[in-house]
């Protein structure tokens, strides 16, 4: 068994689509970035990265790059999911926990949770998603921006 975490944060910027976890939430103002700057999933993808030690996304789609302008997240997380696979392992489970001020997100919470686990490849039960105010305090409190953690934990598969 291996262990991963991963580590993820955008501003706040008018005019941008606000999407996390591959749901796009109405709001004033979306996540910017060079991607689709879906902070969770993001994250997610780091975490995984990290559990099979290859690195981060960053590495894997670098923002220099003009054909990763405006991707897709979930294509990334299933490009990771696949490298998962190739390296003869599964998800046991994963935590996620987003800090945001605003907007609320508990209404898109299970649809974000739905969303993960079917590009992971997984039982929603083995997915967790938590949201956690920044109570007014730094960029997270003054809703400048969206910072998301997660942990996952992955094992060799089990032969059939």
């Amino acid at each position: 068994m291996r262990i991963g975490q991963g580590y993820d944060i955008h501003p706040l910027k008018e005019g941008r689509p606000l999407i996390l976890g591959g749901i796009t939430i109405p709001h004033t103002h979306g996540l910017d970035g060079h991607s689709d700057a879906d902070a969770l999933t993001h994250a997610v993808c780091d975490a995984l990265l990290g559990a099979l030690g290859e690195g981060d996304l960053g590495t894997r789609f670098p923002s220099s790059n003009p054909a990763f302008k405006n991707m897709d997240s979930l294509v990334m997380l299933a490009s990771v999911v696949e490298t998962l696979s190739e390296k003869g392992y599964t998800l046991v489970n994963l935590d996620t926990v987003i800090l945001a001020q605003a907007p609320k997100l508990a209404p898109y919470m299970e649809a974000m949770k739905d969303k993960l686990a079917k590009v992971l490849g997984v039982k929603e039960t083995q997915v967790n998603v938590k949201v956690k105010s920044g109570e007014g305090i730094g960029m997270i409190g003054r809703a400048e921006g969206i910072a998301v953690l997660a942990s996952c934990l992955i094992e060799v598969a089990q032969s059939s």
